[in-house]
């Protein structure tokens, strides 16, 4: 899908190239400037087509053409049902049930999600790579952020390494907690021998997982979590850690029948609009199947109690 980005150079900046404003302002890659400078019309200032190296003066409109060349490939377009949080011309956010893979693997190779959206986009006539910015578990539901072209890709990774791309879960914790909230700052690396699990390890990656225990029913715990990084498991290992694995996980924790599956839901993302920058705030109660489990684990809903 070809996408148009329109920038005015403001009244009281100095006259630059083009290519300038590319890479300082509009923070294209190399690749991506690479890609305008070749596509047809790609590059349009005041309504003429120009080469990156032309200068740009104050009060002048540069137009940018950018945009994919085909869809992904390999990605067959499965019709299925796609639960749409919100859509605009860079970005497309849905709500991933539990139980979905993301992406198609030897083992689902027509019905996950990157099916469904390619076919949401070919019954809209849009040509769009799948391009998942954050990436769920298949056991876990919630909020996906899912880029249009590789330019709004590129600005939603850059605010995901500078903090301002927020992901906070909901989770079902086993136990109860000592404090309220807190902080897990803990190394995570791979379980030696294991090419899934991982565990907190001091040659590990850096990982930080804010939490807050919401509220205690029975022998579990409503907990909102925060994460600063994005490491494999990060939530599951983490909580682990502290001696709370959530609900129904089979890695780090207890199976559960009743739920079947990790009690983990992304429950809110707040973004920059890559374009616009305009700040986006986007949320998602909690899934049926982890409200059903929170209801019945016990005693009415209490706030935090701490240790019993």
């Amino acid at each position: 899908m070809e996408r148009t980005l329109h920038y005015r150079h403001p009244d009281d900046a100095q006259p630059c190239q083009v290519r300038d404003i590319l890479r300082r302002e509009l923070h294209f890659s190399a690749r991506e400037l690479k890609q305008v400078k070749y596509r047809p019309n790609g590059l349009m200032l005041e309504g003429a087509a120009v080469f990156s190296v032309a200068w740009i003066y104050p009060g002048q409109t540069l137009r940018i053409l950018i945009g994919d060349e085909a869809a992904s490939p390999g990605i067959e377009p499965i019709p299925g049902e796609l639960h749409i949080v919100y859509e605009d011309s860079d970005v497309l956010v849905v709500n991933k049930p539990a139980g979905q893979t993301v992406h198609p693997t030897s083992g689902h190779l027509d019905d996950t999600l990157a099916n469904v959206v390619q076919w949401y986009y070919q019954q809209k006539g849009q040509t769009i790579v799948f391009r998942a910015v954050n990436r769920l578990d298949r056991g876990t539901s919630g909020l996906m952020i899912l880029a249009k072209t590789i330019h709004a890709q590129n600005r939603l990774y850059d605010q995901s390494c500078a903090g301002t791309l927020s992901r906070t879960y909901l989770a079902l914790a086993q136990g109860h907690f000592n404090a309220p909230a807190g902080t897990v700052d803990a190394p995570i690396a791979r379980e030696p021998g294991s090419i899934l699990q991982r565990r907190v390890h001091p040659d590990g990656a850096p990982a930080v997982t804010h939490y807050t225990v919401l509220a205690e029913r029975g022998d579990v715990s409503l907990v909102r979590l925060r994460l600063e990084t994005g490491r494999t498991h990060q939530i599951r290992v983490h909580m682990a850690y502290l001696g709370h694995p959530l609900v129904g996980d089979f890695l780090y924790g207890t199976e559960c029948d009743a739920l079947g599956r990790t009690a983990l839901h992304a429950a809110q993302l707040d973004f920059l609009q890559p374009s616009t920058q305009m700040p986006l705030c986007l949320h998602t109660s909690l899934p049926p199947d982890m409200a059903s489990f929170w209801q019945a684990a016990g005693d009415p809903p209490a706030p935090f109690l701490g240790t019993k």
